[in-house]
């Protein structure tokens, strides 16, 4: 379901992150220990196996040094808070990926919802409702002086009286594309009017209007 997805983090990064920022802090000094790996394994309530991913990160990241039979000791406090800020920014940049990918899937489905309705709504026209005008699909000429103007600019309507329920580009359709679509080479318009009217749009669309 959209919406529902969340960033998994490690939990041994999570402990990295967290000792990190207890040494930034200064709780932890430069040169002290740390607790061993199964007393650390206790208080965050881990495996040692955990503890010892922890600490590898952090001994990657020069916050921690590890030797063996000797323990594990605090090197920089300065490259503690750069993992930590860094930490957050890559947290931020996922979580920005996230919500643009639910965006962009919600985007999907409207387009499809869209897509579907106004078939919909060409079928109505076609074939249920025979007391209306008939839509009327009309592809654009090469080299038309309206291509690269919207529609409100043009004041299609009032030059022409002709209402456009439709764009169809390829194989996606436009519904209802408002005052600010922009015709574009190749663009079919779906439009509702009498004769009268069509011969009208057409003439326009060829700039003889």
């Amino acid at each position: 379901m959209i919406g529902s997805e969340q960033v998994i983090i490690p939990r041994y990064l999570k402990i990295a992150v967290h000792l990190s920022g207890r040494i930034a802090s200064g709780e932890i000094k430069e040169g002290n220990k740390l607790k061993g790996r199964s007393v650390l394994s206790t208080e965050y309530s881990v495996s040692p196996e955990t503890i010892r991913r922890a600490m590898s990160i952090l001994s990657d990241k020069n916050v921690v040094e590890i030797v063996p039979g000797s323990g594990i000791t605090v090197l920089s406090k300065e490259n503690a808070d750069q993992f930590v800020k860094s930490f957050k920014d890559d947290e931020s940049v996922a979580d920005m990926r996230l919500r643009l990918s639910q965006i962009l899937e919600k985007r999907k489905i409207m387009d499809e919802e869209s897509a579907s309705l106004t078939e919909q709504i060409i079928d109505m026209y076609k074939y249920r409702r025979t007391n209306l005008i008939t839509p009327v699909e009309i592809h654009l000429p090469l080299n038309s002086h309206i291509i690269g103007q919207s529609i409100g600019k043009l004041e299609v309507w009032h030059n022409t009286g002709a209402t456009i329920i439709g764009i169809i580009q390829d194989r996606n359709i436009i519904i209802s594309p408002g005052p600010y679509y922009e015709f574009a080479e190749n663009d079919k318009v779906i439009i509702v009017g009498d004769e009268y009217v069509i011969e009208r749009f057409n003439a326009f669309i060829n700039g003889l209007l």
